[in-house]
Protein backbone atom coordinates (compact mmCIF):
# COMPACT_ATOMS: atom_id res chain seq x y z
CA UNK A 1 0.00 0.00 0.00
CA UNK A 2 1.19 3.48 -0.76
CA UNK A 3 -0.36 6.85 -0.10
CA UNK A 4 0.15 10.35 -1.38
CA UNK A 5 -1.06 13.64 0.05
CA UNK A 6 -2.18 16.47 -2.22
CA UNK A 7 -3.17 20.04 -1.42
CA UNK A 8 -4.93 21.21 -4.58
CA UNK A 9 -7.06 19.83 -7.41
CA UNK A 10 -4.04 20.31 -9.70
CA UNK A 11 -1.93 18.03 -7.49
CA UNK A 12 -4.71 15.42 -7.37
CA UNK A 13 -4.90 15.59 -11.19
CA UNK A 14 -1.11 15.14 -11.39
CA UNK A 15 -1.21 11.99 -9.21
CA UNK A 16 -3.90 10.54 -11.48
CA UNK A 17 -1.88 11.47 -14.59
CA UNK A 18 1.24 9.76 -13.23
CA UNK A 19 -0.71 6.57 -12.57
CA UNK A 20 -2.31 6.74 -16.02
CA UNK A 21 1.12 7.09 -17.65
CA UNK A 22 2.20 3.76 -16.13
CA UNK A 23 -1.10 1.88 -16.61
CA UNK A 24 -0.89 -1.40 -18.53
CA UNK A 25 -3.44 -3.18 -20.75
CA UNK A 26 -6.08 -5.13 -18.85
CA UNK A 27 -5.67 -3.33 -15.53
CA UNK A 28 -8.68 -2.57 -13.36
CA UNK A 29 -8.75 0.22 -10.79
CA UNK A 30 -11.46 0.82 -8.21
CA UNK A 31 -11.96 4.39 -7.03
CA UNK A 32 -13.68 5.12 -3.75
CA UNK A 33 -14.32 8.24 -1.74
CA UNK A 34 -17.11 10.48 -0.57
CA UNK A 35 -19.00 12.76 -2.94
CA UNK A 36 -16.93 15.83 -3.76
CA UNK A 37 -13.60 14.33 -2.70
CA UNK A 38 -12.00 14.63 -6.17
CA UNK A 39 -12.66 11.29 -7.88
CA UNK A 40 -13.50 13.00 -11.18
CA UNK A 41 -10.41 15.25 -11.03
CA UNK A 42 -8.25 12.20 -10.31
CA UNK A 43 -9.87 10.31 -13.21
CA UNK A 44 -9.35 13.25 -15.57
CA UNK A 45 -5.66 13.16 -14.68
CA UNK A 46 -5.55 9.39 -15.18
CA UNK A 47 -7.12 9.80 -18.64
CA UNK A 48 -4.59 12.52 -19.49
CA UNK A 49 -1.85 10.05 -18.55
CA UNK A 50 -3.32 7.67 -21.12
CA UNK A 51 -3.12 10.41 -23.75
CA UNK A 52 -6.87 11.07 -23.84
CA UNK A 53 -7.54 14.68 -24.81
CA UNK A 54 -11.35 14.67 -24.86
CA UNK A 55 -13.29 15.94 -21.84
CA UNK A 56 -13.75 13.30 -19.13
CA UNK A 57 -16.67 13.55 -16.74
CA UNK A 58 -18.41 11.19 -14.37
CA UNK A 59 -20.71 8.72 -16.20
CA UNK A 60 -23.29 8.82 -13.39
CA UNK A 61 -26.32 8.33 -15.63
CA UNK A 62 -24.75 6.13 -18.31
CA UNK A 63 -22.81 3.72 -16.05
CA UNK A 64 -19.83 3.61 -18.43
CA UNK A 65 -18.07 6.18 -20.60
CA UNK A 66 -15.76 4.85 -23.29
CA UNK A 67 -12.65 6.72 -24.44
CA UNK A 68 -10.69 5.14 -27.28
CA UNK A 69 -8.41 7.92 -28.48
CA UNK A 70 -5.55 7.40 -26.03
CA UNK A 71 -2.70 4.90 -25.99
CA UNK A 72 -5.14 2.35 -24.51
CA UNK A 73 -8.94 2.20 -24.44
CA UNK A 74 -10.25 3.66 -21.18
CA UNK A 75 -13.54 2.55 -19.63
CA UNK A 76 -14.77 4.82 -16.86
CA UNK A 77 -17.55 3.25 -14.79
CA UNK A 78 -19.74 4.93 -12.18
CA UNK A 79 -21.87 2.21 -10.62
CA UNK A 80 -23.47 4.42 -7.94
CA UNK A 81 -26.91 4.00 -9.52
CA UNK A 82 -26.66 0.24 -10.21
CA UNK A 83 -29.76 -1.46 -8.85
CA UNK A 84 -28.39 -4.98 -9.05
CA UNK A 85 -25.59 -7.00 -10.62
CA UNK A 86 -27.77 -7.96 -13.60
CA UNK A 87 -27.45 -4.38 -14.87
CA UNK A 88 -23.70 -4.90 -15.15
CA UNK A 89 -24.30 -8.09 -17.10
CA UNK A 90 -26.70 -6.24 -19.42
CA UNK A 91 -24.01 -3.72 -20.38
CA UNK A 92 -21.50 -6.54 -20.98
CA UNK A 93 -19.08 -5.58 -18.22
CA UNK A 94 -16.91 -8.66 -18.87
CA UNK A 95 -15.90 -7.30 -22.28
CA UNK A 96 -14.49 -4.24 -20.52
CA UNK A 97 -13.09 -5.93 -17.40
CA UNK A 98 -11.28 -8.68 -19.32
CA UNK A 99 -10.26 -6.80 -22.46
CA UNK A 100 -7.07 -4.95 -23.31
CA UNK A 101 -8.22 -1.57 -22.07
CA UNK A 102 -8.10 0.05 -18.65
CA UNK A 103 -11.13 0.17 -16.32
CA UNK A 104 -11.68 2.80 -13.63
CA UNK A 105 -14.69 1.92 -11.46
CA UNK A 106 -16.19 4.48 -9.11
CA UNK A 107 -18.28 3.14 -6.19
CA UNK A 108 -16.89 -0.35 -6.86
CA UNK A 109 -17.92 -1.58 -3.41
CA UNK A 110 -21.46 -1.81 -4.83
CA UNK A 111 -20.36 -4.54 -7.27
CA UNK A 112 -17.61 -6.03 -5.11
CA UNK A 113 -18.37 -9.60 -6.16
CA UNK A 114 -17.56 -8.73 -9.80
CA UNK A 115 -14.19 -7.09 -9.14
CA UNK A 116 -11.25 -9.35 -10.07
CA UNK A 117 -8.82 -10.12 -7.25
CA UNK A 118 -5.90 -8.43 -9.02
CA UNK A 119 -7.63 -5.03 -9.21
CA UNK A 120 -5.85 -2.02 -7.74
CA UNK A 121 -7.86 -0.08 -5.19
CA UNK A 122 -7.67 3.70 -4.85
CA UNK A 123 -9.33 5.61 -2.03
CA UNK A 124 -9.39 9.39 -1.82
CA UNK A 125 -10.02 10.93 1.59
CA UNK A 126 -10.22 14.53 2.71
CA UNK A 127 -9.05 15.95 6.02
CA UNK A 128 -10.51 19.41 6.59
CA UNK A 129 -8.21 19.93 9.57
CA UNK A 130 -5.30 19.97 7.10
CA UNK A 131 -7.10 22.32 4.68
CA UNK A 132 -10.10 22.43 2.37
CA UNK A 133 -8.18 21.01 -0.61
CA UNK A 134 -6.07 18.48 1.32
CA UNK A 135 -6.49 14.90 0.06
CA UNK A 136 -4.93 11.58 1.01
CA UNK A 137 -4.83 9.18 -1.93
CA UNK A 138 -4.32 5.55 -0.88
CA UNK A 139 -3.37 2.98 -3.53
CA UNK A 140 -3.60 -0.74 -2.67
CA UNK A 141 -2.92 -3.77 -4.85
Amino acid sequence: MEWIETNSPEETFAVGRELGCSAQPGEIYTLNGELGVGKTVFTQGFAAGLGITEHVNSPTFTIVQIYEKGRLPFYHFDVYRIGDIEEMEEIGYEDYFYGNGICMIEWAELIEELIPPDARHITIEKDLEKGFDHRKIVIRK
